[in-house]
């Protein structure tokens, strides 16, 4: 494994039923490189980044995530949650919790760290996503893009080495989502390795150090951006970035 790399996949397949999902995926990420992972629907994208934090097994290849082996059923999954954050395209906040709860109760079970501690980094993080006014608050009382903002900050409570991504905004109302994009962009900028699903291009324009393209199980093409999205490779990437930008 390069050295540099701390998330490493090789061969990589995963099958639903005999649905082939992941085909001999092959990719490398950076320590601090921020990826931004687009595709049709369908074309295995999640299921990939799902991979990576062991919420999906593969069925074959090797996948190394910050020097943990990824299998099925391995003793280090719980160690890799540890590392790895993810923010979903649902905001999966506990609803009986308020806001500063749902921050703090990763950190004080998992962790073990301190309540005062936890509320403490809790509310640091509140401030870093622009909404620390909304602590006491509960879920059902925010927006939507309050709710992803608040899910971003749960996530980082438990100090990840690595932020996953799974399309943060497609579950949200047009007017919310440069809110939740302004905080990814400010995290990006804090030198966080970043793997986001997304189709917000703007975005990946100004954050990804790298593209990758997603087509039926495969990864078709994978470029810098400024390549990516002038001069793309395949008429496949083509056909879709002109869908896309479209609109």
């Amino acid at each position: 494994m390069n050295t540099r790399s701390i998330i490493e996949a090789t061969g990589l397949n995963k099958f639903f039923g005999d649905f082939h999902v992941l085909k001999d995926i092959c990719i490398s990420v950076e320590r601090g490189e921020r990826v931004v992972v687009c595709g049709p629907s369908g074309s295995g994208k999640s299921t990939l980044i799902r991979c990576f934090n062991g919420l999906e097994g593969h069925d074959s290849g090797s996948l190394v995530v910050d020097g943990i082996d990824v299998f099925e059923g391995s003793k280090d999954i719980r160690r890799l949650r540890q590392e790895v954050g993810m923010v979903f395209q649902q905001f999966n906040l506990f609803p009986h919790l308020s806001v500063i709860e749902n921050l703090m109760i990763g950190p004080m079970k998992v962790r073990r760290t301190p309540r005062n501690k936890a509320e403490e980094m809790a509310r640091t993080l509140l401030d870093r996503v622009h909404i620390p006014e909304q602590a006491e608050k509960y879920p059902s009382q925010l927006s939507g893009g309050q709710q992803q903002r608040v899910a971003i900050a749960r996530a980082l409570c438990m100090e990840p080495r690595i932020m996953l991504f799974d399309e943060p905004t497609s579950a949200l109302d047009p007017e919310m989502i440069n809110e939740v994009l302004d905080v990814m962009v400010e995290l990006a900028g804090t030198g966080m390795t970043m793997v986001v699903v997304t189709h917000e291009m703007g975005f990946a324009r100004k954050v990804a150090d790298k593209m990758v393209f997603m087509e039926e199980g495969r990864i078709v093409e994978e470029a810098p951006p400024d390549t990516f999205f002038t001069n793309p490779s395949s008429d496949r990437c083509r056909l879709f970035l002109d869908q896309i930008l479209e609109h």
